[in-house]
């Protein structure tokens, strides 16, 4: 029987990731990568939306595709799923960065005026950098094809004794991994690119493949979940308190006993929420689960793009490029989505979408 409840935690983190792009994109407390301040403002308040949702919306992410992961190899051979893993991850993050991902680079570039720094840089050496540039938030998809494999590697060795292990956790385990967690935070972590956390995503994928899928587990968050969420919004709190203007995305701060205990609280908490009041499906639900990664893959060119040619240049009120970023973070989403899941070459490398028998 199919978990709805993870169909919509998927399409909703992914509401929250055009939300936090946003945000980020014009953010006032230092975090790299975007266009930055434009409001003039020393403080924006409302950056507290990105201190409320960084520290666990991409974990989530991963548990689920960790539960995801064990649903599928129920049902197919790891050869199988390494081949649909390679198709829908792997091909998307290389082949798609040629294929079209390059214009969210040439984007990313201007915004950062590197342009300025290679003018006597040879034009295909150039072209490369955009390439690689053009990564963004393919970060995630890179990621975890490179889980999925160590997971076939993994399951060789346990022998399905680790699941059984995970099947039998209790409350007090659950609250005692925040330790684990912790840990998991202070390794495996590149220099300079700071989303490319193993030790942190790749704790989360595993849970999510050896606990979250256990129906023991899944039903101790279910009955707790409201407790769990009291806690997490405690921590969120304290957390936004103590480190609100400071860059929450870097070291020390994303790495802090504070924010590995407020991310993986309120990972515990909304994953028992939505197992206990979200299991269901409907059209919207239907339509939002189909799109969701067209959606990831395509939304932040729309917002960056809107930053870049009228938030840069002062055409618009702060206000209205706020919004007009959101606009164009879903329609782009959505859009673009539509145009290249039907183009025939296009469908593969950018969506990694087979070609229909």
């Amino acid at each position: 029987m199919r978990k709805y409840y993870l169909d919509n935690l998927r399409w909703g983190v992914g509401i929250l990731v055009v939300l936090y792009h946003v945000f980020y994109m014009y953010n006032s407390v230092g975090v790299l990568g975007g266009l930055g301040n434009i409001t003039g403002l020393k403080l924006q308040y409302w950056d507290l939306f990105l201190y409320i949702v960084y520290p666990w919306f991409m974990p989530l992410l991963f548990i689920v595709s960790g539960v995801s992961s064990r649903y599928y190899l129920e049902r197919h051979t790891d050869r199988e799923f390494i081949k649909s893993r390679t198709t829908r991850l792997l091909v998307p993050s290389t082949i798609g960065l040629f294929a079209f991902q390059f214009i969210q680079g040439y984007i990313s570039m201007a915004l950062g005026g590197a342009f300025e720094d290679l003018s006597t840089v040879p034009g295909p050496v150039k072209f490369l950098i955009m390439v690689v540039s053009g990564i963004g938030v393919l970060w995630y998809v890179q990621l975890l094809w490179v889980f999925s494999l160590l997971l076939v590697l993994v399951r060789k060795l346990e022998k399905d004794r680790l699941r059984e292990l995970g099947g039998r956790v209790n409350m007090a385990v659950l609250l005692l991994m925040t330790i684990g967690v912790w840990a998991s935070a202070q390794v495996l972590n590149t220099p300079v690119i700071v989303v490319y956390r193993f030790g942190l995503y790749g704790l989360m994928f595993f849970m999510g493949y050896f606990v979250f899928s256990c129906e023991g587990p899944v039903e101790l968050l279910k009955s707790r979940a409201l407790p769990l969420l009291a806690a997490a919004a405690a921590l969120g709190a304290a957390f936004c308190v103590r480190y609100f203007g400071q860059n929450y995305a870097d070291a020390p701060i994303n790495r802090t006993p504070l924010f590995t205990a407020y991310c993986w609280m309120a990972c515990l908490g909304i994953f028992g929420f939505a197992a206990r009041y979200l299991d269901f499906r409907n059209g919207f639900t239907d339509w939002m689960k189909e799109r969701s990664f067209g959606l990831y893959v395509f939304h932040y060119l729309g917002i960056s793009a809107v930053a870049l040619f009228i938030g840069k240049p002062g055409l618009l009120p702060a206000p209205m490029v706020y919004l007009l970023s959101l606009f164009a973070g879903f329609a782009a989403g959505y859009l673009l989505n539509a145009i290249f899941s039907r183009l025939p070459f296009f469908r593969w490398a950018v969506l990694g979408i087979r070609k229909r028998k």
